[in-house]
């Protein structure tokens, strides 16, 4: 998953203190301060290391982190935030995707790619933002070429400036026009270049990141795409023509340094499900077989990646030894000292995440700024149905999620999101029909849509 550039300018993220960092992470995840606390800390680090000289700040390595707790407790979340605040190039993966060398999968080394290209689109949003009115200036003379019929030739005797005078005027009022939304019933003929590559099959075995060539590149114009005429409404034609002269604006190759440049510097890489890679008899000898039998194996390859590495991709090499590596995992079955020894020295910062309370669940509700029921009575709103919730059925849907974990798999807050769509069910499939109301979830309200579904512990496992 990608975060791309946020709210902040560079100068704010230098000037976040640790403390003002978990400030911001409290207005989205609820509790969990020794895992706010350790990110917090590890991104002003990061900011420090910049500060210093060059010699020493290359030896300077990041503190990567080992969050351990239960599933929907604010892992991801948290992760996610952080790199939202620093303006870091952010990618989750999950180590159970790869696998060891010699197997069919990704490669362990696809993750560095991946971070590699969403850092790509990031500077390239950047660098087509700062080129937008250059950009939207040549479309529009473009789009006026082409809604205007070519200038004619002065006849025998008739004054050259005046015909050019009078083509100028022509040309201001097409453009008046275009910008008041006067013209955009017109429809206008484009050259749109066709880019669709064609498709290749890949030997068996292999992998789209081993074979590491960029078919495009490496054959140059031979797939260069063809030209075919469309016809477009203005406002859509002024949009392509637009974007065709941003991407002429843009120096790709600049793109392509600063985005291996940012990865370097500041990338994050967040490792989900790191405890199913951990072989829970690595310390007893046999039994490695059927799934796990390769579970070792992507702990070695990760290894060098989390250490400090250089990896190919196709916009350059990419050291790895500063990117800060989040790696995160229940461990219900395994434990972290499961997890290879050389693998465990490299995330020497390990904090553990409560599960969440029935007091937690009544915050998670109201108080993130993306809270639920926030958004429930965002989204009902847009039917033009007033949405709103008394303090007790808020009480009494935590009770409620609190109980279904505790009797079935505890899920943390994400059972808060199967509750919710089982309790406005009936009110998300009727408020179409509603007409201008107001309707007010209260504690009696929710125990008729849910109270007879925790009660029966079967069907609590099917439905909640």
């Amino acid at each position: 998953m990608a975060i791309f550039l946020p709210e902040r300018s560079a100068t704010s993220v230098d000037a976040l203190t640790p403390r003002e960092v978990v400030a911001e992470l409290d207005k989205y995840v609820i509790g969990q301060a020794k895992a706010k606390r350790a990110v917090a800390i590890a991104l002003r680090n990061r900011i420090r290391r910049q500060r210093l000289p060059n010699e020493m700040a290359d030896e300077v390595t990041p503190k990567n982190i080992l969050m351990i707790g239960p599933t929907g407790v604010g892992k991801t979340e948290i992760a996610r935030r952080l790199a939202r605040l620093a303006q870091s190039p952010f990618i989750k993966v999950e180590a159970s995707k790869f696998t060891e060398v010699g197997y069919v999968g990704r490669d362990v080394e696809s993750m560095v790619r991946d971070l590699v290209e969403l850092s790509v689109d990031m500077v390239r949003g950047e660098r087509a933002e700062e080129v937008q009115d250059k950009a939207k200036a040549a479309g529009e003379e473009r789009l006026l070429d082409l809604l205007l019929p070519p200038t004619r030739s002065p006849m025998a005797g008739e004054d050259p400036s005046a015909a050019r005078d009078q083509a100028t005027r022509t040309r201001e009022r097409f453009r008046e026009q275009l910008r008041d939304g006067r013209l955009d019933d017109r429809v206008v003929e484009l050259d749109v270049r066709d880019n669709a590559m064609p498709s290749f099959e890949v030997i068996a075995g292999t992998s789209v990141e081993e074979i590491g060539v960029n078919l495009k590149d490496m054959m140059g114009n031979m797939f260069q795409g063809r030209s075919k005429t469309r016809r477009m409404k203005v406002p859509e034609a002024l949009e392509y023509l637009v974007g065709e002269e941003q991407s002429k604006l843009v120096d790709m190759e600049s793109v392509g340094r600063d985005a291996v440049r940012r990865v370097e510097q500041a990338g994050i890489i967040f490792i989900d499900e790191i405890d199913k890679i951990a072989s829970r008899d690595a310390m007893g000898g046999s039994g490695h077989g059927g799934p796990d039998v390769s579970r070792e194996g992507v702990q070695r390859d990760i290894l060098p990646i989390v250490e400090g590495t250089t990896v190919n991709t196709k916009h350059g090499m990419v050291k790895t030894d500063h990117i800060l590596f989040i790696a995160a995992g229940a461990f219900h079955v395994s434990k972290p000292s499961d997890l290879i020894p050389e693998l465990q020295g490299r995330f020497p910062i390990r904090v553990e995440l409560e599960p969440l309370t029935r007091d937690d669940f009544v915050r998670i509700l109201t108080e993130p700024r993306n809270a639920l029921v926030k958004q429930y009575m965002a989204l009902i709103g847009t039917e033009d149905v007033t949405l709103s919730f008394t303090p007790g059925a808020v009480d009494r849907i935590a009770d409620f999620a609190a109980r279904v974990n505790e009797i079935t798999e505890n899920i943390g807050a994400r059972r808060l999101h199967t509750v919710m769509e089982r309790l406005l069910d009936e009110l998300s499939f009727e408020a179409p029909d509603l007409g201008r109301q107001s309707v007010t979830i209260d504690e009696a309200y929710v125990d008729r849509m849910l109270a007879d579904i925790v009660k029966n512990e079967d069907l609590s496992r099917y439905i909640l």
